[in-house]
């Protein structure tokens, strides 16, 4: 049953704080459905809240829009207070951790509310890279080369160079490439020392890919071109000259076969709604090789889901309207 909320009950507190034809997805329509009360909720304790706020804007803007009641919320860890606002559905605008890592799916889950995106198990899972790259390697789905460094433990330096990052993070938030053994020991001292385990994998020179997939439907490749080293935090949300390009320059079948590879990853990694695979192409053998899920892919304007779903035809609103209409269809109404 939809309930009805007034508005005095519902505050905002946070307003205070070219592809071939043939990779253009056909994405089916958002149903219509009665306007909603909608939390969105945004910001949280992870370093890529700045950018979790900014998600949530945009998509309590577009749920206004198409007449949904939206408001956004911030939320804590020790403070669940934005989840006793009454709401037919939650929108998770979190990234990184408690709201990408699988915490905060389970006190949902726990409380029956319904939320978008993926459950707990699965946002878990995609969170942690070597679990996630251990079940890609089981099903066939080709990764680097890989290693977790604990605190003292001894790194590969046959990679050199290679890619250091936490084991669990987002948004290339403490990611380094190392091109000399001094470089990989000063990486994972930092790595370590914040996030207590790190992963190196072996480094692949090429293209940098990403596919968005929505409700089991991979939206067109999308390859990132960046000025910076790599396609790094400041690239991601700050920069202006960093290129996001659909018209590429590389075999349908290399396309056809990532798209295919992204829908079986969102697959046996239980993902749902929504979520984005990153892939690097050998730059000499063309051979694809998965990088990281992202169970929560930025929505704001520099993300990459969205201007998937725009290459695909679909809206800013209607790929919103679309993730309600997912989370409404589980809930049974």
């Amino acid at each position: 049953m939809i309930r009805a909320t007034t508005d005095e009950t519902r505050i905002d507190t946070t307003e205070q704080v070219g592809q071939p034809e043939v990779h253009q997805p056909k994405v089916s329509q958002p149903k219509a459905v009665q306007p909603l009360d909608i939390t969105v909720l945004a910001g949280g304790v992870g370093a890529e809240r700045a950018v979790s706020l900014e998600s949530g804007k945009m998509v309590r803007d577009a749920l206004r829009r198409l007449d949904h009641q939206a408001i956004m919320l911030d939320i804590h860890p020790e403070d669940l207070t934005a989840l006793d606002v009454p709401a037919d559905v939650v929108f998770i605008a979190l990234h990184g951790a408690f709201g990408e890592d699988g915490d905060l799916q389970r006190i949902l889950e726990q409380r029956n509310v319904v939320f978008t995106g993926c459950d707990s198990t699965a946002s878990a899972l995609a969170m942690d890279k070597i679990r996630t790259k251990n079940i890609l390697i089981e099903n066939g789905i080709p990764t680097p080369e890989f290693q977790a460094v604990l605190p003292a433990a001894a790194p590969c330096h046959d990679w050199l160079p290679c890619v250091v990052k936490p084991r669990g993070s987002g948004s290339s938030v403490d990611v380094f490439i190392a091109k000399n053994a001094t470089e990989l020991d000063q990486a994972l001292d930092q790595v370590v020392t914040q996030h207590g385990e790190a992963l190196v994998e072996r480094y692949v020179s090429g293209p940098e890919l990403t596919v968005s997939v929505l409700d089991g439907t991979a939206l067109p490749v999308c390859e990132i071109r960046t000025a910076r080293e790599f396609y790094d935090y400041k690239a991601k949300y700050h920069d202006d000259d960093t290129q996001y390009l659909f018209d590429l320059d590389l075999p349908e079948s290399l396309l056809a076969r990532i798209q295919e590879l992204s829908v079986r990853a969102f697959e046996v990694l239980g993902c749902r709604d929504f979520a984005r695979m990153d892939w690097m192409v050998d730059r000499e053998t063309l051979e694809p090789y998965f990088i990281e899920a992202n169970t929560i892919p930025g929505l704001t304007s520099h993300s990459l889901l969205p201007k998937a779903a725009a290459r695909a035809g679909v809206s800013f609103e209607s790929l919103c309207q679309k993730v309600i209409e997912l989370a409404v269809q589980r809930s049974g109404w």
